[in-house]
């Protein structure tokens, strides 16, 4: 089989028949490229032939999803050491890229991490650190693994391994420098004494610099360390050719500018390493909630274990000034837990038989025993964590300039910096000394490490930030859009109100209330809806016995009926009454409308097609609604509320809240369609829900906010999830959005804007004049300091705090 002739095997959910195989088959042979496809619907694989010189692992991949199906991938986060500039990212992406079986890959540089998907039945992760390694870079582990104590010291090592060669850089350099400009008789000429004193110094201290240099051309790739091994490489040359009169004379002297420019770039690498290991403490933070043992009651004994040992249904306890190791139910015992590192609230919540614990969270007063629900990576804090890491190895759409920028940039400035040395030396006729320093100060100066940096910190910080205040950003794409939104929806019951309605009226027709209440919580306790829930809690706290029911049906949007005692039960709106043809009478109809001018629910109740009565039910505002609401038009957000209630009732709420939009009767399955009318009528929109019903309409918008005490279908539909249910953090998640994406766009042009200006100037564009000169060691500092502003600028990101959190009196904090 020739080299570029390859076989893929790629798992594939969906399928249901042979056509199904068929139609997947097609869809892979229609590739240019592809000699063969063959689906087998038993094992749910499809193995492809096809040449790599026309098409790749990912495009079969994506012919498979144009089909119609799912791939089923894994993925892993790979710790990767070693890293120092964009080009050393785009150098490890290309390296794993070459790799079979890799569906995308995406390097961090802040937070030092690959994040992959793959398929393990073509590549494993073994392959992939042999990959990292061969680029010449350390391969740490992967995320999971029990590498944080490795990791830090393999830091702690670099750290120090730059910061003694910064030392020794400039510990010798400067001496020589002011011997330059001291007259002093010695017994050597000083161009030798230079080379002697200089040489051990300065292979020490650009040692990995050269060494980096050869790794990548080895593996065909240009980064900045090729460019800084140029610069310095020439000057040092250039000094030994001048110091023995080869070709050059001794005027050539820049022993001193290389030894202080290879440490201007350890004492840059060395500040940018520091600064780029706080970017990730809201991580380290979590992970560090999470306790390394559990104590398990097994055979009426207690047996300390490791916290991943713990298994479902297992009986925990927890002593005070504990951690709850994982999340549970709580069995025996009463106490207060500290919950503010996952809900934000400061008072402790009290847990008794019954209530639910999470992970992570901090016991008070007393011993709590409660049975494990969800272990390991199921557990609340450990979504977070994942969640968290997630988002921070996402790259939002504005990563693609720098991403182009990057590609093209060593080669221009390579040309650059040849065409200024010609320009300066053939043309203008100055002095080789001249040309060689512009040629040196132009190759050093020209880093593009800023740019680099400038989108992965800003989101790492930004998103590690936002989780530290309760804001779980999912994706970074959502930090781009959420600054463009012009319109916010949402919905209303257990979003805006607290979800939990209680009966407040009872209009009966010829009947007893309690009658009627009974036959109404008979039905609705089979029902899910917060509106009946609230009808059976007012019938028990009332002492009514409930009934059996038969025939119980739904109408989404409209109601239910079932038969209570041979009797057929109607509880729902109009739209129920005039689908069944029961007649309402002007008197039930007027005092329906009374109770929804007063913000109430009214359900219309017949009895074997005779109008009964009416329940009205009212839920509650939530404490935050109308601040927040306040915050977000303060922020010039058009915002419109979305529900299912009629529009009297719906605009009684949206009066008391101050929203002016107000979309009614809307049926469950229609939110999404009304949020995609409002994105064809050209709105950016976000919607903010909580239930399951609100899941398309979260997955349709173009940001969906998620209320994090909502389902688990909601949360994991939502682009932002909200940990505290506050709706405060709605505006604050877009306010954090907007901050993180202005001080991306402050670090791209801080990026850009050292090149745009520096290179010109290292080039000797105000030479002729001015008569200034951008000396190399110049162009080392200013190099080294582009770095550092983009990452101190990212890194102010961690005292953020949003203008609507300001305005509650407590913050989320971790």
């Amino acid at each position: 089989m020739a080299k570029h002739h390859k076989k893929a095997k790629i798992k594939i959910s969906g399928m249901s028949c042979v056509s199904c195989a068929k139609t997947i088959e097609n869809s892979l042979e229609n590739l240019d490229g592809v000699t063969k496809a063959q689906v087998n619907l038993g094992s749910e694989e499809a193995e492809v032939e096809y040449d790599s010189t026309k098409v790749n692992f990912p495009n079969l991949e994506n012919a498979v999803e144009d089909a119609g199906y799912n791939v089923i991938n894994e993925k892993v986060i790979l710790k990767i050491g070693g890293m120092t500039c964009a080009m050393c990212v785009k150098a490890i992406e290309d390296s794993i890229k070459k790799l079979d079986g890799i569906s995308n890959i995406n390097v961090n540089l802040s937070s030092e991490k690959a994040y992959i998907t793959y398929n393990p039945k073509m590549v494993t992760v073994f392959d992939m650190k042999k990959s990292i390694e061969d680029a010449g870079y350390q391969y740490l582990g992967t995320e999971g693994e029990k590498t944080g104590d490795i990791e830090e010291k393999v830091r702690m090592k670099d750290l120090k391994d730059k910061k003694n060669r910064t030392i020794v850089g400039f510990g010798v350099g400067i001496p020589l420098m002011v011997l330059m400009y001291v007259n002093i008789s010695l017994p050597i000429s000083m161009p030798l004494l230079s080379l002697i004193v200089s040489f051990i110094p300065f292979i020490y201290v650009s040692y990995p610099i050269f060494t980096a240099a050869y790794r990548s051309l080895k593996n065909r790739n240009l980064n900045m360390d090729v460019m800084y091994s140029m610069g310095i490489g020439v000057a040092y040359v250039a000094s030994i050719l001048g110091t023995f009169n080869i070709v050059l004379t001794p005027e050539f002297m820049f022993y001193e500018t290389a030894l202080i420019l290879a440490a201007f770039l350890m004492l840059g690498r060395y500040m940018e390493s520091r600064a780029i290991g706080r970017t990730s403490t809201a991580i380290k933070k979590l992970v560090g909630l999470q306790p390394k043992t559990a104590i398990v009651i097994r055979d009426d004994s207690q047996t300390e274990i490791p916290i991943e040992d713990v298994q479902l249904n297992d009986i925990v306890m927890v002593k005070p000034g504990e951690r709850i190791p994982v999340d549970g139910k709580v069995v025996d015992g009463e106490s207060y837990v500290d919950e503010s590192v996952i809900t934000g609230e400061p008072i402790p919540a009290f847990k008794d038989k019954g209530k639910n614990v999470v992970g992570g969270t901090f016991n008070k007063n007393s011993v709590l025993k409660f049975e494990a629900t969800k272990i390991g990576k199921d557990t609340m804090l450990s979504q977070i964590i994942r969640l968290v890491e997630d988002a921070q190895g996402s790259r939002p759409p504005v990563q693609k300039i720098a991403d182009k920028a990057v590609t093209f940039f060593i080669p221009t400035i390579l040309t650059i910096a040849i065409v200024a040395f010609i320009v300066w030396y053939l043309i203008f006729g100055s002095t080789l000394l001249f040309a060689l320093t512009v040629l040196i100060s132009i190759l050093v100066v020209a880093c593009p490490c800023a740019l680099g940096l400038a989108t992965p910190t800003a989101i790492t910080v930004g998103i590690g930030r936002g989780a530290e205040l309760g804001i779980l950003v999912k994706n970074s794409d959502a930090l781009e859009i959420s600054e463009k939104l012009n319109t916010i929806l949402f919905d209303k019951t257990g979003t805006l109100t607290k979800g939990k309605p209680e009966v407040t009226d009872i209009v009966t027709v010829s009947m007893e209330k309690a009658e009627l209440l009974m036959f109404a919580a008979s039905v609705e306790k089979n029902s899910q809806h917060p509106l009946g829930e609230a009808m059976v809690k007012k019938a028990k706290k009332d002492g009514i016995d409930l009934k059996d029911v038969k025939e119980f049906d739904t109408f989404g949007g409209k109601g239910i009926t079932a038969t209570v005692e041979d009797k057929k039960i109607f509880i729902g709106n109009r739209a129920l009454f005039n689908d069944n043809n029961i007649e309402i009478t002007d008197e039930i109809d007027e005092k329906r409308a009374n109770l929804e001018k007063q913000g109430k629910t009214a359900m219309l109740i017949a009895i074997n097609h005779q109008t009964s009565g009416i329940i009205a039910v009212a839920d509650t505002l939530k404490e935050t609604t109308k601040d927040a609401i306040a915050e977000l038009k303060k922020m010039g957000l058009k915002v419109v509320m979305i529900t299912g209630d009629n529009e009297r009732t719906a605009n009684a709420i949206a009066k008391q809240i101050g929203i002016e939009n107000v979309l009614s009767e809307v049926l469950p399955e229609d939110k999404a369609i009304e949020v995609k009318r409002l994105q064809d009528n050209g709105e950016i929109v976000a919607f903010v829900g909580d239930g399951i019903n609100d899941a398309p309409a979260l997955a349709q918008s173009d940001v969906g906010i998620a209320i994090g005490s909502g389902t688990d279908v909601a949360i994991e539909s939502g682009k932002i999830v909200l940990i505290k249910d506050n709706l405060m953090d709605a505006a604050a998640g877009v306010q954090l959005s907007k901050k993180v994406m202005s001080r991306i766009k402050q670090n791209l042009f801080w990026a850009f804007a050292y090149n745009v200006v520096l290179i010109p100037v290292a080039a000797g564009v105000l030479y002729p004049a001015f008569g200034i000169v951008f000396r190399p060691e110049f162009a080392g500092l200013a190099m080294a300091l582009s770095s550092v502003t983009v990452v101190s600028l990212s890194l102010m990101l961690k005292g953020y705090v949003p203008p609507a959190k300001k305005e509650n009196t407590h913050l989320n904090k971790i």
